[in-house]
């Protein structure tokens, strides 16, 4: 099977993973209940760690080592992947005594992930939560802590460049109540960062009510800027994300078109999860609304996380996926838009989705 059909097929039905744990993101914000392989040059994050992953056709199998494994359909082998080692700045603690593992994280190869607050207004309300959020099991874990301070992401990410070979940076944030959304935090984070190390930041957060803060997110380090759409209709926004979808499209847009303006074409993405309900049209219309626009439409297939309202919710088609991956990447070619020319952050890296494989 070629590796980019394969890659679709493990992030859609999941794989059953028979060994320990390893390297992997069990809760918390970003790739959640996933583990890293590596198939050839490419590092994707693969759902292996929640219940919906059990069913799945697929299994892997690792080698004494704990360094490569053997990929099963139905009990015949189709691929062999390698298994990204534990960093070494994971064995480091800062001088208050927190371990780096808590601050920030591994994600794919060589990106350096920190969700800088773990908490959201909406989180705890059911009426205002997204259903497929999972921000607060790390921190209810011990896996993180609430707040990580600008000091110690700049210990964390000198250490991460130094030990580790770490070449870019996503800094995500739950939404606090106040009009930036998080914004500031970024800002205050992104400064320290970029003064203590030169490592390219990608920042993550809602619209802010002021389009100046892109601006003051440039000037602190920023160079890249993702603000996450999640769904594209309104009818699955207003389901999923009830809270968020109080943010209308209308102000998506014209939040993206001014940080286009401040980043440049292609150094401003959305997350879209493929799978909550959009239809296929839906989602590539989208898709090339933003391409046209500079926004690099970043789709990725909905995993179902344990603990969520929507755990048990289905797994996006491999089918469905692997076409709406090719009528993106004709969007994405038509108006010059490339992952490998954006300068930081999750559509750079492409490791949670096959997308790559289609520009």
């Amino acid at each position: 099977m070629p590796a980019n059909d394969l890659l679709v097929e493990l992030q859609c039905h999941g794989v059953r993973w028979q060994g320990a744990d390893g390297l992997s993101r069990k809760g918390g914000a970003g790739p959640s209940d996933h583990k890293a392989l590596s198939l050839g040059e490419r590092t994707a994050m693969v759902p292996m760690l929640n219940r919906a992953s059990l069913d799945s056709p697929y299994s892997a199998v690792p080698d004494e080592s704990g360094t490569q494994a053997l990929i099963f359909r139905e009990g015949l082998p189709v691929g062999e992947v390698q298994l990204p080692g534990v960093p070494r700045f994971y064995g480091l603690t800062t001088a208050d005594g927190t371990p780096y593992w808590k601050l920030a994280t591994l994600h794919s190869r060589d990106v350096l992930a920190t969700t800088v607050l773990q908490h959201c207004i909406r989180m705890n309300e059911a009426a205002t939560a997204c259903q497929f959020c999972a921000i607060g099991q790390s921190l209810a874990a011990g896996k993180t802590i609430a707040r990580k301070r600008p000091a110690q992401l700049a210990e964390v990410a000198r250490a991460a460049v130094e030990l580790d070979g770490v070449k870019h940076m996503v800094m995500t944030t739950g939404t606090p109540q106040t009009p930036d959304r998080g914004a500031a935090i970024l800002c205050e984070s992104a400064a320290a960062v970029t003064a203590a190390v030169n490592l390219p930041i990608q920042a993550q957060c809602e619209p802010p009510d002021d389009n100046a803060w892109f601006q003051r997110l440039a000037d602190s380090g920023v160079v890249s800027l993702g603000m996450h759409l999640e769904a594209v209709t309104d009818e699955v926004r207003q389901r999923i994300m009830p809270g968020k979808a109080g943010v209308p499209l209308t102000r998506y847009f014209d939040a993206f078109a001014a940080a286009v303006s401040v980043f440049g074409r292609g150094q401003v993405s959305t997350y879209i999860l493929a799978g909550l309900g959009d239809s296929e049209d839906a989602i590539a219309a989208m898709g090339e609304r933003l391409a046209a626009l500079g926004v690099y439409p970043f789709v990725v297939p909905f995993v179902p996380i344990d603990g969520t309202p929507l755990a048990h919710h289905p797994k996006p088609d491999s089918a469905f996926m692997q076409r709406l991956y090719s009528r993106l990447g004709v969007s994405l070619r038509r108006h010059g838009l490339h992952s490998e020319r954006i300068k930081a952050g999750c559509a750079k890296c492409g490791a949670c989705s096959a997308l790559k494989g289609y520009e």
